[in-house]
């Protein structure tokens, strides 16, 4: 049984949530979307390599909270709730020159008002390059956010 909110296409999922943020400017493509999971991928090159050459590890976490925070998205009803994130971890594991790495996501736990997120990245071996976990926050759009004076 499918945990999304619809049932959502990769096409569609690329062209409504991957516009004009941090994730289109590293080149993050969803690749598939399953019953329970979420994929998608980011290249190494000019924009995601740190000056030595290999994989930036924020960019690892980019990745992570990308694909992260778009399955949260795309399980609550977006015209009564939103998602923020919470909480990120990064274990980083292998170095990545070159090529693409791929993140899988899958559920932890999905409750009424937080989501926990497990996202494995790992290079075009099939070699785990970085663990990573999510915490999100599911909010009402009927809330109204209080400032502190």
């Amino acid at each position: 049984m499918s945990i999304w909110f619809k049932p959502y296409t990769v096409e569609e999922i690329n062209a409504f949530e991957l516009e004009d943020h941090m994730g289109t400017f590293l080149g993050i493509e969803i690749t598939r979307i399953g019953d329970d999971e979420l994929e998608a991928r980011m290249p190494v090159d000019h924009r995601t390599r740190q000056p030595q050459g290999i994989l930036h590890g924020g960019a690892s976490v980019v990745l992570a909270e990308t694909v992260g925070g778009l399955a949260s998205h795309l399980i609550i009803d977006p015209d009564k709730f939103y998602t923020v994130g919470l909480d990120i971890n990064a274990n980083h594991l292998r170095q990545v020159k070159e090529g693409y790495v791929t993140a899988v996501c899958r559920p932890l736990k999905i409750g009424k008002t937080i989501h926990v997120w497990d996202i494995r990245i790992s290079n075009e071996r099939q070699q785990m390059v970085c663990i990573s976990r999510l915490t999100m926050t599911v909010l009402s759009r009927k809330e109204t956010l209080t400032q502190v004076s």
